[in-house]
């Protein structure tokens, strides 16, 4: 079943109206009839499934037929990421990033950060879609974007990690112990993080990893970070 998103969706609903936006798409784009069932979450592990009594293209009813309380079993995985000169770059990020499984994100502003400002609704729309796509039930956190300064401030997990460039002593993220408990990984801007900023993280015990021989952009090396973390951790699983 196709799944949809209602925010203020609860167990005890027992009938609903979808949103305009998800009406229109279950409408026009799904072609969905009477009759037909579907999923609903609200992003916090309910999936309320329900059959549509009205498949109107500006408020569709659903009429509830069951719900499953799903449990989160996925470890926790915080992206503080510098957002991108080119807003469909982040875009990019965050759907695929919330695809793989990413809990958390903090947009963060930097030394040579070019883009100051972003826009939370329209880049939550981008995680809901990610969650829709992937059939997941948890929608990942979007932090508002903070400073370097002020982030170093929060606290954080165990494991908090920092990718950047600079010629150093950065391992590679399978030789990172505790990959089954909560992580923090920083991804700096397309100028990276400035020698200050690297230095600040070492001095709070940050931990310098390598994505790679090749130089990566700022996106690219978010969904790398996010992959390979699934990725060990799934072999980790096995063994």
């Amino acid at each position: 079943m196709e799944l949809f998103y209602k925010e203020n969706l609860v167990a005890y609903d027992e009938s609903i109206t979808l949103g305009a936006e998800e009406s229109l798409h279950l409408s026009k784009v799904l072609r969905k009839k009477v009759g037909k069932m579907i999923s609903v979450t609200n992003g916090k592990g309910l999936e309320w499934q329900g059959k549509i009594v009205s498949a109107d293209a500006r408020k569709a009813a659903i009429k509830k037929t069951d719900i499953i309380l799903h449990q989160n079993r996925l470890i926790p995985l915080h992206i503080a990421i510098a957002p991108t000169k080119i807003n469909d770059r982040l875009e990019w990020f965050l759907e695929k990033a919330t695809e793989i499984g990413v809990s958390q994100i903090t947009p963060l502003l930097c030394d040579h950060s070019e883009r100051k400002v972003i826009k939370p609704e329209r880049l939550n729309k981008i995680l809901i879609g990610g969650i829709k796509q992937s059939t997941q039930f948890f929608l990942p956190k979007l932090n508002p974007m903070i400073s370097f300064k002020e982030f170093m401030k929060l606290e954080h997990p165990q494991t908090k990690l920092i990718a950047h460039c600079q010629k150093g002593d950065q391992k590679a993220l399978h030789q990172i112990q505790n990959l089954s408990r909560n992580i923090l990984i920083m991804i700096g801007p397309e100028g990276d993080f400035s020698d200050r900023e690297i230095k600040i993280a070492r001095l709070l015990n940050f931990g310098a990893i390598t994505l790679g021989e090749q130089r990566l952009r700022t996106e690219t090396a978010g969904i790398v970070a996010c992959s390979r973390v699934a990725t060990l951790r799934e072999i980790s699983k096995v063994e």
